[in-house]
């Protein structure tokens, strides 16, 4: 599953990322907001992205908005077992799945338009986690320091 959300600085974008969503058939749920709301706060819907990713961070993938993607990925990232980067190019959203596994990405509502932000989706969610040694090594040393000292 493919949750998004965004607060006002990335719901325009986030609107228009379901529409393209919906016509390449790409399921998603979208935890919020649900109106333009120019006071709302990005936690709330990064933390809801991230706890809904959370539940099966293998599988599922999360999409976060905000005006920068900085605030959205720093409070994705306090959640457990979320990977979450913000890719300004379509080769660093490859790269962080096949190397990183990551499970969330930012995307920015002031500096990203549209088409590119499609791009960079569409390469992140067919990528895929490499599963070289290494790679999973490092992967396992963050779950494990979570484990030993955020819960």
């Amino acid at each position: 599953m493919l949750y998004i959300g965004a607060d006002h600085g990335g719901f325009e974008l986030k609107e228009l990322i379901k529409q393209w969503l919906t016509e390449r058939n790409i399921d998603y749920t979208d935890v919020g907001a649900h109106a333009l709301n120019s006071q709302d706060d990005y936690p709330q819907f990064a933390f809801s992205v991230a706890e809904s990713v959370s539940q099966d961070p293998e599988q599922h993938r999360g999409i976060v908005l905000c005006r920068s993607a900085a605030g959205v990925i720093i409070a994705a990232n306090k959640v457990k077992n979320i990977r979450a980067i913000a890719p300004v190019t379509i080769e660093a959203a490859i790269l962080s799945k096949e190397h990183n596994n990551t499970n969330i990405i930012g995307i920015s509502g002031d500096w990203m338009t549209l088409d590119v932000a499609k791009n960079i989706i569409h390469e992140w969610l067919q990528a895929t986690f490499s599963e070289e040694e290494r790679h999973r090594r490092r992967v396992h040393q963050i779950q494990l320091y979570e484990d030993q000292h955020i819960y």
